[in-house]
């Protein structure tokens, strides 16, 4: 492969570069094997459980790159938010990074695409962490109306899927670099989203992000959307920068709805 061929990917995001990940021992390794599918994922308790509290739990999408079997790899992005320290004092919750296999798809659909039709079926892969929710939900004090799904790329298109099945599961989302189904925009206006993407993308086209925010908000809605400007695929570190962005995230309850 030519030098060039290699840093284009690297640009693309679709190679993660990892000797170790920074706090990576926080985060426990398991298997949950689910009706549809083994699904590898590492998993974030609080610092300091109390137990007379329930906690926010997160779930994090990885991208294309973090694909793999080594239940490792798909921390190398968005890990270090949860684990920060002043961010785990503050905002004290659960995390989940699940690891998407090598030769699938969160969703399976074309991202190079300008559009795309919502697959009448979830994922395997999906379904395995629908699954896997609802076992975390039991076996720890996670709190079913904060729970808040996150994903950047292939994660992002996972975000978009899963919020519009499941609108009633999730107090808020960020699909960063992503796209999802526009003619499901109604089923997303009460959902506090939060998208991202950067205005020079050559992996995702931004405008899958625009027409996801438009057509929410043309359903009524009232998504909120940050796009970079000269910025390419790789805007999620800004996104993660975004001083806001985990006190927008965590002020959210599906109580707020009720």
């Amino acid at each position: 492969m030519k030098i060039t061929t290699v840093l284009l990917f690297l640009i693309c995001g679709y190679i993660p570069v990892i000797s170790q990940v920074e706090n990576s021992d926080s985060y426990q390794k398991h298997n949950f094997n689910s009706s549809a599918d083994t699904l590898l994922f590492r998993f974030l308790e609080p610092n300091k459980l109390d137990s007379s509290k329930k906690y926010p739990l997160v779930i994090f999408l990885h991208g294309a790159g973090e694909r793999g079997n080594d239940n490792e790899a798909q921390l190398f992005h968005g890990s270090s938010l949860f684990t920060d320290k002043d961010n785990s004092k503050e905002y004290p919750c659960f995390a989940v990074f699940p690891q998407c296999p090598k030769d699938k798809k969160w969703v399976d659909v074309d991202w190079t695409a300008d559009s795309h039709q919502m697959p009448e079926e979830s994922s395997d892969i999906l379904k395995s962490l629908m699954e896997l929710t609802e076992q975390l939900k039991k076996t720890y004090a996670i709190d079913s109306d904060r729970i808040y799904i996150m994903g950047l790329s292939m994660g992002g298109f996972g975000t978009w899927d899963l919020i519009s099945r499941f609108p009633d599961k999730f107090a808020a989302a960020v699909p960063i670099c992503g796209g999802g189904d526009e003619n499901m925009a109604s089923k997303m206006v009460d959902i506090p989203i939060w998208a991202f993407h950067g205005d020079r993308d050559r992996v995702v086209k931004t405008k899958r992000s625009r027409n996801m925010i438009n057509a929410i908000k043309s359903s009524g809605g009232n998504a909120k959307y940050t796009e970079y400007k000269d910025t390419g695929h790789l805007c999620w570190s800004k996104a993660f920068a975004e001083t806001e962005l985990m006190s927008w995230l965590f002020s959210h309850s599906l109580k707020n709805r009720k």
